[in-house]
């Protein structure tokens, strides 16, 4: 088994093991959300990470559905290209719909800017450092592994902060009730630059063929 596997699978696991640890949060919002209700299930962070956690049997379908077409049709390396596409998407739209829910003061409260850097940084506390390091960690993990024109670690970095500016700037004008803070986009930045080192091996070259030790076309 492929070393790219056994990190998906020891993925799963870590979310598995999350997921039971705060389940009963969560499962507050399961009545909602399984009613089909939006307020209470996607405008609350418990019913966005439930669904987020049900939904994870159809990405891995689509990724299956994806790499059997694309096998059928000849093309290099479908497990890898599918993989990658469907966890840019899926591992990040989540995180950044959090970051834009509106706080209660939404459409009334001035948008407000912090742009001192490292200043907001000592009062995130590890919980919050460790949220904005994961917000676009999904596209630093999976992005250079199907676009090589973003497999080197600066364009990686470049990503993130590009990401995490437009959703600072989107926070302000719209009035979320949140704070755009130059710090957010560092750490984010960061995180993605982080995950993008964790998957290396398996980066893009610049002829379209994966750097790592796996043949073209191999299911990973």
């Amino acid at each position: 088994m492929s070393r790219l596997r056994w990190i998906v699978i020891a993925g799963l696991v870590l979310l598995g093991t999350g997921a039971y640890l705060v389940r009963r949060p969560l499962l507050m919002a399961a009545p909602r959300c399984l009613g089909g209700h939006w307020h209470g299930c996607y405008d609350t962070e418990n019913g966005v990470v439930l669904m987020t956690l049900a939904g994870l049997p159809l990405a891995a379908l689509l990724v299956s559905a994806l790499a059997w077409g694309r096998r059928a049709a000849g093309v290099t390396d479908p497990w890898r290209r599918s993989v990658a596409e469907v966890g840019v998407v899926y591992g990040t739209v989540p995180f950044v719909w959090l970051t834009l829910m509106p706080g209660p003061g939404a459409g009334i409260v001035p948008g407000r800017l912090s742009l001192v850097p490292l200043r907001d940084l000592v009062t995130m506390g590890p919980l919050g450092i460790g949220g904005n390091l994961l917000i676009f960690a999904a596209a630093g993990f999976f992005a250079p592994m199907r676009f090589a024109a973003l497999a080197t670690v600066p364009r990686i970095l470049a990503l993130g902060a590009g990401c995490s500016a437009l959703v600072e700037i989107a926070q302000y004008v719209l009035q979320l009730d949140r704070v755009s803070s130059v710090d957010d986009v560092l750490v984010n930045a960061a995180g993605a630059a982080l995950a993008g080192l964790a998957s290396r091996r398996w980066w893009r070259g610049r002829d379209g063929a994966p750097t790592g030790d796996l043949a073209p076309g191999v299911p990973v």
